[in-house]
């Protein structure tokens, strides 16, 4: 398959309504510290099947400027992903399931020291 993943997450993030506009981000460019951002990130996948189904794995990283705004954030990121993407049609990709690798948790920049929670999930993609 000829997809990427993050374009995929990405554009389907910045339709819910549930989600901050401009939030969604595939990359950090131009972002500024205190700016909340989910940002999508591959973590690696494998072709499960040839010409029917691909699994990617994607990490996901929400920053926030308040530990309890990133938190729940977080799990609604979650939520949307593990709940309402499974059987989604996008573009010509059918998203035939999403498999839980990692639930969000607290792991704040060193940098920055912004609130961030990180969570993976396994992405499979026809």
């Amino acid at each position: 398959m000829l997809v990427d993943p993050i374009d995929l997450l990405v554009g389907y993030l910045r339709t819910r309504p549930e989600i901050p506009d401009g939030a969604p981000t595939g990359d950090m460019v131009g972002r500024e510290a205190g700016d909340t951002t989910v940002y999508l990130e591959p973590t690696g996948g494998m072709r499960m099947v040839r010409y029917a189904m691909d699994r990617f794995d994607v990490e996901y990283q929400v920053y926030e400027r308040d530990r309890e705004d990133a938190a729940k954030l977080a799990f609604t990121v979650r939520s949307i992903l593990l709940e309402d993407l499974p059987g989604t049609m996008i573009g010509d990709n059918q998203v035939l399931d999403v498999a839980e690798i990692s639930a969000p948790h607290y792991d704040p920049d060193e940098s920055s020291r912004e609130q961030v929670y990180i969570g993976e999930i396994g992405l499979f993609i026809n």
